[in-house]
């Protein structure tokens, strides 16, 4: 976009978040404004939320940024979805709610993420799609401001603002928990919004408290570690090491529990850009969203979500590379080397297969751990948009950007996470059904009676299957005998320095 064009109005009557009144383009005039075409399930519209939070602290008297929120997946079209979301990924700018596209159409967007900027005569001047663009905003943002402060037509004022998180402080023990892992030794719990592992035992008494609850990457002592939006844990009973996904922070984090340290073992803090399958020495290497462990062997298995790859980290050499997917985001079955995944968020396996949910396709796949190294759809349509709540046999089945997998007796647990729904798969004849949950909500009771909101993260033991119940801030049970689902309440945890631990 090299010419200046008037930028098109809101619509009235659109939701809006994060201020207590609809803002007009016609009102922010004198102002330059960034706005963000993104939705929230999109890794990459996830990736570019540091560079804005960046832009918006250092122009804070110049710049507006406002989030154009056109919703991909059904489930979130819904504003209280995306009102969640802006408290997940603490967004601190205006949203409005573009369900059906329309602010998008108007402004010819084409992809998530889009950043169209808007001069501050409220003409738009440049669209920028992908991420990794701050320097380029940064400069385009100086140069407006530096033109218009010679034109006269800029105002240097703060906007204030209501937002989310202040209407809604988020004070629950536990905030939007991603993951799961239940082990003969404890439960784990990836208290994602809060920054730091939770180890509690099967009645919910707290062992460990891993992490300051502040985000960052330290290691040290569990009292000084820091994690950022941790995901997917493993866990090696026999050395009590427990490894996770540190995602916020491209890395993985080592939990020794014996000397009660943490260690960064892989990823260098910063986040990769390289698409391309590469291999290097683990703490040298960049990584892009690790979201999900698991642990075969001397090998620990990772779902890169944000290069849409499954990489291996040999933990007898320090080597991580990258062991299947091409970098594109998309469903392609074959070898290693020509098999392409999106956004997989989710693995666990059996041993001779990887398996894993491809959440952007809302789809199941297997990866062959033995010779031949194939990778296969197990159900789901492979389609970015081929999503629904249709449960059958293979390509039949439809989810719906589903994060959480576990194996466990032949079957497949699947956290079907916008769906709402605990869904059963068989590998060999990739039957799906739907056992648990209904409609979003917060409910106990036996199968199909309780209820969920967008459940990320599953784990397996002693017939028990153990639920990351995210959106409801909870450990969900389920007894496997009878599916009987309860919520674990946890003895004394309170939100990062809201109490005082007795210990």
């Amino acid at each position: 976009m090299n010419v200046r064009v008037r930028a098109p109005e809101f619509p009235q009557n659109f939701p809006w978040l994060n201020t207590d009144k609809p803002l007009s383009i016609k009102q922010l005039k004198s102002r330059v404004v960034i706005l963000d075409f993104w939705t929230y399930c999109c890794i990459n519209c996830l990736h570019i939320l540091p560079d804005l939070k960046y832009l918006e602290q250092k122009y804070q008297d110049s710049l507006t940024i406002i989030g154009v929120h056109s919703a991909k997946f059904d489930n979130e079209k819904e504003t209280e979805n995306i009102r969640q979301a802006i408290l997940r990924y603490d967004i601190e700018h205006p949203v409005i709610v573009d369900s059906g596209f329309r602010i998008w159409s108007e402004y010819t967007v084409r992809a998530w993420p889009t950043l169209i900027v808007i001069d501050p005569e409220g003409y738009a001047i440049a669209s920028i799609s992908g991420e990794g663009k701050r320097d380029v905003l940064d400069q385009l943002i100086a140069k407006l401001i530096s033109q218009h402060r010679d034109k006269k037509t800029i105002n240097f004022q703060e906007l204030s603002l209501t937002l989310e998180k202040q209407r809604q402080p988020l004070i629950t023990p536990l905030a939007f928990p991603g993951k799961v892992l239940a082990t003969n030794a404890g439960l784990f719990i990836a208290d994602s919004f809060h920054h730091r592992i939770v180890m509690s035992n099967e009645d919910g008494e707290i062992l460990h408290l891993i992490g300051t609850g502040k985000p960052g990457l330290t290691d040290g002592s569990f009292h000084q570690a820091q994690f950022s939006a941790p995901q997917g844990m493993a866990f090696d009973a026999e050395n009590q090491h427990l490894y996770v996904a540190d995602t916020e922070n491209h890395s993985l984090r080592r939990i020794d529990l014996q000397r009660q340290i943490v260690e960064t073992i892989a990823g260098t803090g910063k986040q990769s850009r390289n698409i391309r399958p590469h291999a290097g020495v683990a703490k040298q290497t960049a990584l892009n969203s690790p979201w999900d462990l698991v642990k075969v062997g001397n090998i620990i298995y990772i779902a890169i979500a944000g290069s849409h790859q499954i990489w291996e980290m040999n933990l007898q050499t320090d080597i991580v590379k990258t062991y299947a997917g091409i970098g594109a985001e998309a469903c392609i079955d074959g070898t290693l080397s020509e098999s392409a995944f999106a956004q997989p968020s989710g693995i666990t396996t059996d041993g001779q297969e990887l398996y894993i949910v491809d959440s952007e396709v809302s789809t199941i796949r297997g990866v062959k751990l033995i010779e031949p190294q194939q990778v296969r759809t197990i159900c789901g349509s492979g389609d970015l948009f081929g999503f629904g709540d249709v449960d059958g046999q293979s390509f039949d089945v439809r989810l719906q950007h589903c994060l959480g997998i576990e194996y466990a007796d032949n079957y497949l647990w699947v956290a079907d996470t916008y769906n709402h729904k605990i869904k059963l798969v068989s590998p060999s004849t990739g039957n799906c059904q739907t056992i648990l949950g209904n409609t979003a909500g917060f409910q106990n009771g036996q199968g199909k009676h309780s209820r969920f909101s967008e459940p990320s993260g599953l784990s397996h033991l002693n017939s028990r299957l153990y639920i990351a119940d995210t959106n409801n801030h909870a450990i969900r049970c389920v007894d496997l005998n009878t599916f009987e689902v309860t919520t674990i309440q946890f003895i004394g945890l309170c939100a990062p320095n809201m109490c005082i631990p007795s210990h």
